[in-house]
């Protein structure tokens, strides 16, 4: 979970960030016009929330406190006619049968969805939403816009429609130290959770370099982290302290064997200018290589990019500017015209 200091730290990061609109370099894809269009986002986004048919709790950390701090802040509506956005709120373990049935009666009941086949809605779910021959879970799998957690499983995810969040930071007051020194002991640093025995290889080589150190236990790992180059990932295993790396100043190297097309805030942040995707195969060798082809002044923008964009992937208890929670808004808002429709069909 998020840490009760929430306040203090992003107030921490946040006085960083400031100087942020001038760099040459920027994190941002859209940096001359992010800043204007996220106070407008403040002021005039609305969103109107689906009574759910039954109570219930989001046990999964990013999607607890989205939800909560969706609760509690001013862009939710009790009318309808203002909201841009629509909320679906259902349990996370629903069966695809009861989903398409919950769209169903939305269908029934309600005018809205009708309107646009679902195109502005929105629901979460953990690992997204699979495919399905139902007519109404068609609809909203492939219309609404799905909030799921990074990283979420090919197929589960459409890009450029759906939404992932940054994952809960297992240690955020490591993010207030700010980045380790330029100089770095080892080249490379994972943690490995063992279960994606796929890569056990590459990750056997890496334990046998003395360039590379490799940990099985995410804990206590700050010093490695600011003492490394680069922080290596598997995809879709432990990633929770991809962000702490970033902050830190170590550049985050996924493992992958496949394009990634649900990073966070794909519509913010130039990710390609931060990390790397480096695929398994070639082993050890070819990783090398691609890590020691990036050179000092590439390699120092990448750190500096990161670190800037970590301060909007931190969680807070009680949100903040700019942080987790208000990014996924501003995802959410930029999504609100994807479907027109004419102010009389409101009626």
């Amino acid at each position: 979970m998020a840490v009760s200091s929430s306040s203090v730290l992003f107030l921490c990061l946040l006085s960083l960030a400031q100087p942020l609109h001038s760099l040459s370099a920027s994190p941002y894809l859209f940096p001359s016009t992010l800043f204007d269009n996220y106070e407008k986002m403040l002021t005039t986004f609305r969103i109107y929330m689906y009574t759910p048919q039954k109570p219930f709790t989001f046990t999964t950390s990013p999607l607890s406190l989205f939800h909560t701090s969706l609760l509690n802040s001013p862009f939710l509506t009790q009318n309808a006619d203002e909201a841009h956005l629509f909320y679906i709120p259902f349990p996370p373990d629903l069966s695809t049968r009861s989903r398409a049935r919950l769209v169903r009666h939305l269908r029934i009941s309600y005018p809205y969805w009708n309107r646009t086949l679902g195109a502005d809605h929105f629901f979460m779910a953990p690992s997204g939403v699979d495919s399905s021959s139902d007519r109404n879970a068609v609809e909203l799998k492939k219309n609404s816009v799905q909030i799921s957690i990074f990283p979420t499983a090919s197929g589960n995810v459409i890009p450029h429609k759906d939404i992932t969040l940054p994952p809960v930071n297992p240690s955020p007051l490591a993010l207030v130290q700010g980045p380790g020194n330029d100089t770095a002991s080892h080249l490379g640093f994972m943690v490995c959770d063992g279960k994606l025995l796929e890569y056990n290889y590459l990750v056997n080589e890496m334990k046998r370099d003395p360039e590379f150190r490799i940990e099985s236990e995410p804990s206590d790992h700050v010093d490695l982290v600011k003492e490394s180059k680069f922080c290596l990932f598997l995809y879709g295993g432990e990633m929770t302290w991809m962000v702490e790396a970033m902050a830190l100043g170590c550049v985050p190297v996924v493992l992958v064997d496949r394009p990634v097309q649900d990073f966070p805030l794909t519509d913010v942040l130039r990710w390609s200018d931060m990390g790397l995707l480096v695929r398994t195969r070639g082993g050890l060798k070819r990783l090398k290589a691609v890590l020691n082809g990036v050179g000092g002044d590439r390699y120092q923008q990448m750190r500096e990019l990161g670190v800037a964009a970590s301060r909007h992937l931190v969680w807070n208890l009680e949100p903040q500017p700019y942080d987790a929670f208000h990014m996924v808004m501003y995802q959410l808002w930029l999504r609100r015209h994807t479907i027109r429709y004419a102010r009389r069909e409101w009626v």
